[in-house]
């Protein structure tokens, strides 16, 4: 229980970071910015999570679903997981976590480069994964 706690004010802290960064740049649509790069990064970890399992079950022989059924399911948990992000991430709870977030000094010495190639490396090692290991 508690590392589910820990990723999810992981990526409410990457939020807030790429809140804080955009906003001098674009003042009204810094908060979707950062939802969109949240989302991003979740689906892409999905993406590379699915993969891992799915070569995993097939090494061991374990026939569990078909590949389109997989499809499906990770379109299906990619719209859960992009609704879920315009809830928590806009209107009431977003003024929850910003008013807890107040105390909290940000940290400004990061590049964010670094954390937009994060969700692309998921992707890019999902997909060696996938045409890897056969």
């Amino acid at each position: 229980m508690w590392l589910f706690y820990i990723i999810i004010r992981m990526f409410d802290k990457l939020f807030f970071k790429f809140s804080d960064y955009y906003k001098s740049k674009y003042k009204a649509k810094a908060n979707r910015i950062a939802s969109l790069y949240i989302t991003f990064l979740q689906i892409s970890i999905v993406f590379l999570l699915g993969i891992f399992f799915s070569k995993f079950f097939q090494q061991m022989r374990v026939d569990t679903m078909s590949s389109n059924k997989a499809w499906f399911l990770f379109g299906i948990a990619s719209f859960g997981i992009y609704f879920k992000n315009w809830i928590q991430y806009a209107g009431k709870k977003l003024t929850v976590k910003k008013a807890k977030k107040k105390g909290v000094a940000s940290n400004k010495s990061s590049n964010i480069i670094i954390y937009w190639l994060l969700p692309f490396g998921c992707i890019a090692l999902g997909i060696l994964i996938l045409q890897a290991v056969n």
